[in-house]
């Protein structure tokens, strides 16, 4: 493959707001670095937009590290672009070829408002954590790390599951826009700590209720969600969740 910068072409959803109609228009991307991010590569076509007198596009970007999981963003059908496991600002364009043509969309889904182009509210996942996605503790010094001991097997389940950055990927690739994977990671971290004991049962029931008023699909269990989201995120966890719900449920 050539490292010389490289000539694109993009089709990006462009939509004033969740009331108006959108569409797709077409910009050059000139005398991009393969070495740039995605995100970098959309800086260089704003800076090019604004200088000659016109809108840039609008997307969500903050940390550009892979964890804010803020970069929303429908490559050429996938959540995130064609890379497993990296977010979109930590895609690079040597992904792609001088040359391509890039489709760009925002998130797909009732429960994530179109804000502008590629920016979506995805405020309806705070309204989740808001409804349980916490621990009440008694505030004071620091207590000692190994205070409370906990089964490695858990202590490292838990830490799989808080990996989730709360991107917005299961739902984009799931046919129903589920938040299955994203709710059950959330609970699935906590319900495994004993710090989490004493709400699990409330804080199941309340966040899955949340996570249904907000609009969010069922489950069928494709894996899509698991297969795109950045962070690997199990497909174990919606089974422990469906289990704790089930248990929330009959006591």
């Amino acid at each position: 493959m050539s490292h010389g910068n490289m000539n694109l072409t993009l089709k990006v959803w462009k939509q004033k707001n969740k009331n108006e109609k959108g569409r797709f228009e077409t910009y050059d991307a000139k005398g991009i670095s393969p070495d740039m991010s995605f995100l970098e590569m959309f800086d260089v076509v704003n800076e090019q937009l604004i200088s000659s007198g016109k809108e840039p596009i609008a997307f969500d970007h903050d940390c550009r590290e892979g964890i804010c999981g803020m970069c929303s963003m429908y490559i050429n059908g996938r959540p995130h672009g064609p890379k497993d496991g990296v977010t979109t600002c930590q895609l690079h364009m040597r992904s792609f070829k001088d040359g391509d043509t890039i489709v760009v969309e925002p998130w797909r889904s009732a429960a994530f408002p179109v804000i502008k182009d590629l920016a979506v509210d995805r405020s309806s996942f705070d309204r989740i954590m808001a409804s349980g996605g916490f621990v009440s503790v008694n505030t004071g010094n620091a207590k000692d790390a190994n205070n409370i001991l906990i089964n490695k097997d858990d202590a490292d389940t838990a830490f799989n599951a808080a990996a989730c950055i709360g991107c917005g990927a299961c739902v984009a690739a799931c046919k129903n826009s589920s938040a299955m994977l994203f709710v059950s990671a959330k609970v699935s971290q906590l319900a495994l700590l004993p710090q989490g004991a004493i709400e699990k049962r409330d804080r199941v029931l309340n966040m899955v209720k949340q996570m249904d008023d907000e609009g969010f699909g069922n489950c069928t269990n494709t894996g899509a969600c698991e297969a795109e989201c950045p962070k690997s995120i199990s497909l174990e966890n919606i089974a422990r969740m469906n289990r704790e719900y089930l248990g929330a449920s009959l006591t």
